[in-house]
C-alpha cells in the first residue's frame, strides 16, 4: 500500500512525497482508519516504525480551519526533547497546511511561552507540568480539544507525571477522542487506560517483547567497569563500521564519568545528555552527534526518549536496565528503516539476572561473545564497585557508676570503738536511784 491509497488531503500527500515517504509502515496503515472512525486506539508498536507519523496523519487529515485560537489537538510528551522531534514531524506534514503548532516544555521561561500560547494555535505539544502551568495561570484554554495524543505513556508513569495527567484530564472536554500510543505497555499503564479511555481498540504492529529483527544482539560477560571501558575502547579502534554509536549509561553519574574517561581516547568525538544538562547543551549535542561531529553519544534511558537519530549504527548498553522493556527501547535506536543495526550488552556479573529476565520477555537468547585476550582485564574497582560489608549494630548499654568515696572510710560514731575505763562506764551506767517510801506518821 502506498501513501495515495489512504483518504489523506492532497497537502498532505504533497507534505509526503517531498520528504520522501511514500508507502506507510505497518503501524500507520493499521492505525489511520481506525483513528479516522473517532474510537479510542492504543497503538503499540517499537521504536522507530513511525508512531508519531501514524497518529499525526489522521489527526491533521480530519482538523478543519477554525478563527478560535484554542487548540484542537493536544500531544502530551514526557521529555523536551521529544516535544521538538514531535514538532518537527508536524511542521514536515504541514508544510502545505495552515495550521500553527506551539511547544511548550519545562527547563526554560514560562513567560515567553505563554505570550505565544496568547497568539492562538491549532496544535499544541507540551511536557505535562508545563501545560499545566499554562493553564492554571490561565493563559491556556483546553476547551476546543477534540483530540488527545498521548506518547510514550509507560515513560511518563515512570517520571511520577500520573498526578499532572489526571488534573489535565479533569479540565478536557468529556466529549473528546484519546489515542495512547508507546514502544511497551506496562501494567500500570493498562489501568490508566481502564480508568480514561472509552473501549479503546489496540493496535499492535509488533507484539511488545519481540527484538526487532534488523537488530543483530551480542554481548559479553564482563567483571567490572574498568574492564568495560577496555574492551569499548577496543571494539571502537577496531572496528570502522561503529561510526555513529549511542551508549547508554543507569545514571547521570555514571554518564559523567564514562564520557571523561572516553573523552581522552576521542577528543572532541564524544557528547553526553542527560537531564542535569541544559537545554541549550541537550540540543546542541544531539546534533553534533547528528551531522557526524560526535561518533559516540551517552545518554540515560529518560534522555534516549527524545533522540530521533537516523543510521545509528550501533547501541551499547553499557549497564543492563532495571526494566526489560528499557533494553527493547534501547537496542531500538538502531536498525531503523530495514537497516541492519547492531547492540552489544556489556553484562556484569550483578546483571546477569537482569539479561535473564530480558531474554524471558523476549524469548530470545543474546549471543555472548569471548573477550578478546588484546583487552586488558581490569582488578581495580570504581568506588561503587567495591563490596560494602555490613556490620551487625549492638546497642550496649553503658554502666553507669555513681560517685562514691575512698575504699576505707571513716565509720560513723554509732560504730566506733573506743576505750571506755571503768571510771567512765560508771558515769553513763549509774543505778537507778529507787523511789523513796512515805514516811510513816
Amino acid at each position: 500500500m502506498t501513501f495515495a491509497e489512504l483518504n489523506l488531503s492532497t497537502p498532505l500527500l504533497n507534505a509526503l512525497s517531498e520528504n520522501g515517504l511514500e508507502q506507510p509502515t505497518p503501524i500507520q496503515e493499521k492505525a489511520f482508519a481506525v483513528i479516522m472512525s473517532g474510537r479510542d486506539v492504543v497503538g503499540i508498536a517499537q521504536t522507530g516504525t513511525g508512531k508519531t507519523i501514524a497518529y499525526l496523519l489522521p489527526c491533521l487529515r480530519q482538523w478543519k480551519f477554525t478563527k478560535d485560537k484554542f487548540p484542537q489537538i493536544l500531544i502530551l510528551v514526557p521529555t523536551r526533547e521529544l516535544v521538538m522531534q514531535v514538532v518537527h514531524e508536524v511542521d514536515k506534514l504541514t508544510s502545505y497546511l495552515s495550521t500553527v503548532t506551539v511547544a511548550v516544555y519545562g527547563g526554560t521561561g514560562v513567560k515567553a511561552q505563554a505570550e505565544m500560547v496568547n497568539d492562538g494555535m491549532d496544535i499544541i505539544v507540551a511536557t505535562p507540568g508545563r501545560l499545566l502551568d499554562l493553564v492554571l495561570d490561565g493563559s491556556l484554554k483546553l476547551k476546543a480539544i477534540k483530540k488527545l495524543v498521548i506518547d510514550e505513556m509507560d515513560e511518563m508513569l515512570n517520571l511520577g507525571f500520573r498526578h499532572q495527567l489526571n488534573k489535565i484530564l479533569a479540565l478536557l472536554p468529556a466529549k473528546r477522542q484519546n489515542l495512547l500510543f508507546s514502544a511497551t505497555l506496562t501494567e500500570e499503564v493498562e489501568f490508566f487506560i481502564q480508568d480514561n479511555f472509552n473501549d479503546p481498540v489496540r493496535i499492535e504492529a509488533a507484539p511488545a517483547g519481540t527484538p526487532l529483527e534488523n537488530i543483530l544482539q551480542t554481548g559479553f560477560r564482563v567483571p567490572n567497569f574498568n574492564t568495560k571501558l577496555n574492551l569499548l575502547q577496543y571494539l571502537l579502534e577496531q572496528d570502522e563500521t561503529m561510526n555513529k554509536v549511542l551508549v547508554f549509561a543507569a545514571t547521570k553519574k555514571l554518564a559523567d564519568l564514562l564520557f571523561e574517561q572516553l573523552n581522552t581516547y576521542l577528543p572532541e568525538g564524544v557528547g553526553v545528555i542527560h537531564s542535569n544538562k541544559d537545554q541549550n547543551n541537550r540540543f546542541n549535542t544531539i546534533q553534533h552527534f547528528k551531522d557526524g561531529r560526535y561518533r559516540v553519544l551517552i545518554a540515560t534511558d529518560i534522555i534516549a526518549r527524545g533522540i530521533d537519530i537516523a543510521e545509528v549504527s550501533h547501541v551499547i548498553n553499557f549497564d543492563i536496565p532495571e526494566e526489560p522493556e528499557h533494553y527493547i527501547h534501547r537496542i531500538g535506536r538502531t536498525g531503523r528503516a530495514d537497516k541492519k543495526g547492531i547492540s552489544i550488552s556489556l553484562v556484569g556479573d550483578a546483571e546477569i539476572e537482569k539479561l535473564e529476565a530480558i531474554e524471558k520477555l523476549m524469548n530470545y537468547n543474546v549471543y555472548m561473545n569471548v573477550i578478546p585476550p588484546e583487552v586488558e582485564i581490569s582488578t581495580v574497582l570504581t568506588a561503587d564497585e567495591i563490596p560494602v560489608i555490613f556490620m551487625p549494630e549492638v546497642n550496649v548499654k553503658a554502666l553507669v557508676r555513681e560517685p562514691g568515696g575512698p575504699a576505707f572510710h571513716e565509720k560513723s560514731a554509732k560504730n566506733k570503738k573506743t576505750y571506755v575505763t571503768r571510771k567512765d562506764r560508771a558515769k553513763h551506767y549509774v543505778k537507778p536511784k529507787k523511789r523513796s517510801q512515805k514516811k510513816r506518821r
